[in-house]
């Protein structure tokens, strides 16, 4: 057995380094915690929505050696519909907004609230990185403080319905009370379809089902599911009137704060959330369907020629196409 004889002083010594050390550490990780910012994200998806989970699980470990992640879901934070008005005045940081809050702001954008426009996901990325697009973007950065760094793919929107009534054609749809959000474009987009547009929170559709203050909603499969509004309906009319987006939209004034390589891994992160969120949805979606006809939902798809028809002469007749690019539609049916 080897003793080993370590006298008093170099003892103390040797702690002496070791706690010097374990202090210096600390102080270096409370300062790195310091300089780390913190990327606030209000949004009324709920926690288990596919655009929640793949920011949650893709975008913050991504970013998280220069910030942290803090997301608001359900609308806890701010309101619906408020959001780019608070990264504006600087009190947020990132959103999830849509084409139908930017129109409200940017008329524009109604464009990408047309029914009938976008082909699909892969479509819907083409677009956004396209050139054409760069002079739209480039006007919310300047005047709003928003960048919009990647495109959200929400899915396709059909029509959930609590009345045993079945819908082949706009017609059918005739004072029929479907919640669409508030602003001008969902509302429309109501009216175009054939039925009576209410505006209703995404917060509120549930009760509003179950009490009978509305008659249906629109919403990608995935959130009809996500919301368990299966439970206060009876129908799903398959339309697909809607290829939904989104857009992550982030503070300007933030990003212009950021490294050169942090705005790279902000943007990189981004976009891989969002292929990730795409890929999740797009399965989600496949496998749905039969979820709901499990749960005692009535599934079909009506005369979608129909539809279309109808949805794309609202639009062509009305004010809302004056305020579209010159030539946008064309750019992007050549896509």
């Amino acid at each position: 057995m080897t003793t080993i004889t370590i006298d008093r002083r170099r003892f103390l010594r040797t702690t002496a380094f070791a706690v010097a050390g374990a202090m210096y550490a600390s102080r270096v990780n409370r300062a790195l915690a310091q300089d780390k910012i913190t990327l606030r994200l209000s949004s009324p998806a709920t926690p288990g929505d596919q655009r929640a989970v793949a920011l949650t699980s893709v975008f913050a470990p991504s970013v998280s050696a220069f910030a942290t992640f803090e997301p608001h879901w359900n609308a806890e934070l701010f309101k619906q519909g408020t959001e780019l008005e608070a990264i504006a005045r600087g009190n947020l940081e990132m959103s999830i907004t849509s084409a139908q809050e930017l129109a409200s702001l940017y008329p524009e954008w109604g464009i990408f609230t047309a029914g009938y426009l976008h082909r699909d996901a892969e479509h819907q990325k083409k677009v956004f990185a396209a050139d054409f697009m760069g002079p739209m973007k480039k006007k919310v950065e300047n005047e709003l403080g928003v960048k919009l760094l990647t495109v959200m793919y929400l899915g396709r929107r059909q029509l959930n319905l609590r009345i045993d009534k079945e819908i082949k054609t706009p017609d059918d749809l005739a004072g029929v009370k479907l919640r669409m959000p508030g602003t001008d474009a969902w509302q429309f987009l109501g009216k175009a379809l054939g039925a009576n547009p209410v505006p209703v929170a995404f917060t509120e559709i549930y009760t509003a089902l179950q009490t009978g203050a509305i008659d249906g909603q629109d919403n990608p499969l995935p959130s009809d599911k996500d919301s368990k509004f299966y439970e206060v309906t009876k129908q799903i009319c398959l339309t697909s009137h809607l290829v939904d987006l989104n857009y992550l939209a982030f503070s300007k004034k933030v990003w212009d704060g950021l490294a050169p390589d942090q705005q790279a891994a902000v943007q990189k992160a981004a976009d891989d959330a969002a292929e990730s969120g795409r890929q999740k949805q797009l399965k989600l979606e496949s496998e749905l369907e039969q979820f709901f006809k499990d749960k005692g939902l009535k599934v079909y798809a009506p005369d979608v020629d129909a539809f279309r028809k109808h949805v794309q002469k609202a639009y062509l007749d009305s004010d809302f196409a004056k305020d579209w690019p010159e030539g946008m539609v064309d750019k992007i049916n050549a896509l």
